[in-house]
């Protein structure tokens, strides 16, 4: 059975606190996205119109300086957290690793951030340079996020875990886990064609992907919610198949949480969908989004960090 330490220091604290701003960071990208406002400091970067604090700035402008700036005290927080661990915690210490990852890819997410400004691939763009580089934005996002989520739950008092000989079940979480990054992928871009592409209604909407002189992005949008479907049986299933593979009350717990988490988000996709995507409800359906991949992440950690079934059995004997 997994021992569990509560998080009753400061820097575990602090851990949650930085993967909370980031979530809030995330959320404020995609409403930079939703209101077209991408292009609010012009092609400047990391000056906002060629200077630090822009004179009467349109609403755009407010908005995207908003997220630069709430971005930058992101990244001074994600180092805050690593050079504490690092200081604070032992070479052996298994939050060490994720800390490290998280200010890594916190930089490669600022310089992703700063390609699809320098690019043009905002506001109104619909090439697919910028699919592209959203779908490797979201990508590492969503690595970043694991990151910061296993330093948060190892500072937390869960114990590490190894991929290495882990077999099959180091293969099935790796699945659920890409399964799940390909879900986010395919929405960040049906997003976009939302954007792109809105439509007075569903009906509208639909009849318009199936033209011959349909954008690929409209085309695209009929993608994400079947592999939505798929991807949530998938992940179910998977997640409570570890519980019988690697059992322990943790882990059955984290199933219930992934489990709760996708269902939520279909059924948000489903409303996403029928109330034709308002901005409020892509923002919501994103944090979830999140929240499903956090799930899946700790939900592995916590069924890694176990003894397989048979092992368990073997040494009870």
């Amino acid at each position: 059975m997994t021992r569990y330490t509560p998080p009753n220091d400061a820097l575990a604290r602090f851990s949650v606190r930085v993967l909370v701003l980031n979530l809030f960071v995330i959320a404020w990208g995609a409403y930079v996205r939703a209101t077209g406002s991408g292009a609010g400091c012009g092609s400047h970067w990391p000056l906002c119109n060629g200077v630090v604090v822009p004179r009467e700035p349109r609403i755009e402008t407010l908005i995207e300086l908003t997220h630069r700036t709430t971005s930058g005290l992101a990244l001074v927080a994600v180092f805050l957290l690593t050079i504490w661990v690092i200081r604070a915690r032992p070479a052996n210490d298994p939050a060490r690793k994720p800390a490290i990852a998280s200010a890594v890819f916190m930089i490669v997410e600022a310089l992703l951030g700063a390609a699809l400004v320098k690019f043009g691939w905002v506001t109104n763009d619909a090439s697919w340079g910028r699919v592209a580089g959203l779908g490797l934005h979201l990508t590492t996002t969503f690595v970043l996020l694991a990151a910061l989520s296993l330093t948060a739950w190892r500072l937390a008092g869960f114990p590490g875990n190894r991929w290495r000989e882990e077999g099959a079940d180091a293969a099935l979480v790796l699945s659920l886990l890409l399964l799940t990054l390909a879900v986010g992928v395919s929405g960040a871009i049906t997003s976009l064609g939302d954007t792109l592409f809105p439509s007075a209604t569903v009906a509208e909407g639909m009849r318009r992907d199936f033209l011959p002189t349909a954008h690929f992005l409209e085309r695209l949008r009929v993608v994400h919610p079947a592999l939505a479907i798929l991807a949530a049986i998938a992940v179910v299933r998977g997640a409570w198949l570890l519980t019988r593979r690697r059992p322990s009350l943790l882990t059955s717990r984290m199933a219930m949480v992934t489990t709760g988490a996708v269902v939520l988000q279909i059924i948000l996709g489903a409303t996403n969908l029928a109330l034709n995507a308002p901005t409020a409800l892509q923002l919501t359906h994103l944090l979830v989004a999140d929240a499903v991949w956090i799930s899946v992440v700790l939900l592995g950690a916590a069924a890694l960090g176990e003894p397989h079934a048979s092992t368990a059995t073997t040494g009870a004997l």
